[in-house]
């Protein structure tokens, strides 16, 4: 329960209700537990640290959702790009007739960012 109520306010919109439910997290646990290789023991001495199957499955979602911001951010800067490019256009008269139609596609992708 402590986990699921815990990752909750970092939901992503769009995710069912039941999505944070304790049966939910423990099943995907579990399938992340399956699908993660163990890691070998190493010999070595007394007290030395050895990766756990959790440091691998945090090191992997962590690269996982690295990846994503990445992508996230080349979208939005790729988006910003052409709205400022829009602009300059609309500034210099070269749009007057897509005017509206611009409106709208702006006033989407706002919406889609909140």
């Amino acid at each position: 329960v402590s986990v699921s109520r815990a990752i909750k306010p970092f939901a992503e919109p769009g995710r069912p209700p039941d999505w944070f439910s304790q049966k939910h997290c423990a099943s995907q646990y579990s399938e992340l537990l399956e699908t993660t290789e163990t890691p070998k023991r190493k010999r070595g001495e007394k007290g030395e640290v050895v990766e756990t199957v959790e440091d691998v499955i945090v090191r992997k979602l962590t690269a996982e959702r690295v990846e994503e911001l990445k992508k996230m951010i080349k979208e939005t800067q790729e988006k910003y790009r052409q709205l400022k490019k829009d602009a300059e256009l609309i500034q210099a008269g070269h749009m007057d007739n897509r005017l509206e139609e611009l409106c709208n596609e702006i006033m989407m992708w706002v919406i889609s960012l909140s």
